[in-house]
């Protein structure tokens, strides 16, 4: 009986071992690099920015 208590104390102490944690820490990395890209665009641009529309364009061949 207090050997199986030994035992079972032992695994518990043991550290688990983790697993596919580089794709997650890498996809992690990226969601927060394109959002402080995002909000970086937002603080350079400002609230006073206004993109106007291009002018139709005209065709090479007036007749068709």
């Amino acid at each position: 009986m207090a050997e199986d208590g030994i035992a079972r104390a032992r695994r518990l102490l043991e550290t688990p071992q983790s697993r596919g944690g580089a794709a997650s820490a890498l996809a992690a990395a990226a969601l927060a690099a394109s959002a402080a890209v995002l909000m970086a665009g937002v603080m350079v641009l400002g609230p006073g920015v206004r993109f106007d529309e291009p002018a139709a364009a005209q065709p090479l061949f007036p007749n068709g």
